[in-house]
């Protein structure tokens, strides 16, 4: 459901720092909005040298940018909160000092995503849901992360 793309210039990011960042929004965000953890995607892109620009400039500072998909629907009390919780998780993951670190939330209508082969529900409907799916969809569902 929720997708987060982490944006850095090529080897800003190790494997190691990847694999925490991405445990560091998954956490935080099922912290926050109470969906399950197995929804969250995190996809990185390491940029080239050259590739990278901000003000018109080839980027000349350290910059970890997320970029998070989220259903529409939660409160701006929520997502306020979302973003600062991403922006202390994922610095802290990335030892990236904090004005290095840049997050958007944008929100996707619900009925207009589809994961896992269906149509997904409004936020807090998740546990119906996946109740309501198919015991092999589930149980798939189930695995992931583990």
């Amino acid at each position: 459901m929720p997708t987060y793309t982490v944006t850095a210039p090529e080897g800003r990011l190790t494997p190691a720092h990847k694999q925490a960042v991405a445990q560091a929004i998954t956490h935080t965000h099922h912290t926050v909005t109470g969906a399950p953890s197995y929804f969250a995607q995190v996809i990185f892109v390491d940029v080239k040298p050259g590739n990278y620009f901000i003000g018109g400039a080839p980027l000349a500072d350290d910059q970890v940018f997320v970029h998070g998909q989220i259903r529409a629907g939660r409160t701006a009390s929520d997502k306020a909160r979302l973003v600062r919780g991403l922006l202390d998780a994922v610095g802290a993951a990335a030892a990236a000092p904090a004005h290095a670190v840049w997050v958007y939330i944008l929100d996707l209508v619900p009925s207009q995503m589809a994961e896992f082969g269906h149509v997904l529900p409004e936020p807090g409907g998740e546990a119906a849901w996946t109740a309501a799916l198919p015991a092999e969809d589930r149980a798939r569902m189930d695995k992931i992360g583990k």
